[in-house]
């Protein structure tokens, strides 16, 4: 397991997490678009206890997932990248924006997940699952 080091994007917050695989999931939900601008985000799941906070402090807010149930987005207050999200569905499970982290750029797709909402014009890159992969 490696412990990698995360900021945002004006460096006012800093974190890091512990990964076992150093991998992208892009999920091209309607959500993941709307925050990011683009037709995917770039992420992992990990255990909430895999985060650690080490500079600065987050906001939140919190909107309805599509399970009905509580999704809170932790962002930096001031240049508002997003940083994990927390979908209470998935219990004590945090959504890390992986391309905020130390080497992110040269890590490879692991899977794709919304694909139902994916661009028409987006090759697949990896497995692909209309929304979820199976538990």
């Amino acid at each position: 397991m490696s412990e990698i080091k995360g900021q945002c994007h004006c460096g006012q917050t800093e974190w890091t997490v512990k990964l076992e695989d150093k991998a992208h999931v892009l999920c091209h939900c309607n959500t993941c678009k709307s925050l990011s601008g683009g037709a995917s985000t770039l992420n992992t799941i990990i255990p909430e206890s895999d985060f650690k906070l080490t500079k600065g402090e987050l906001k939140h807010y919190t909107y309805k997932g599509d399970s009905g149930k509580d999704v809170n987005c932790y962002y930096c207050p001031n240049c508002t990248s997003h940083v994990y999200h927390h979908q209470t569905v998935m219990g004590p499970k945090f959504v890390v924006r992986t391309i905020l982290l130390d080497g992110a750029k040269e890590w490879k797709p692991a899977a794709e997940v919304w694909g139902k909402a994916k661009m028409s014009w987006e090759p697949e890159v990896a497995t692909t699952f209309e929304m979820m992969p199976p538990e």
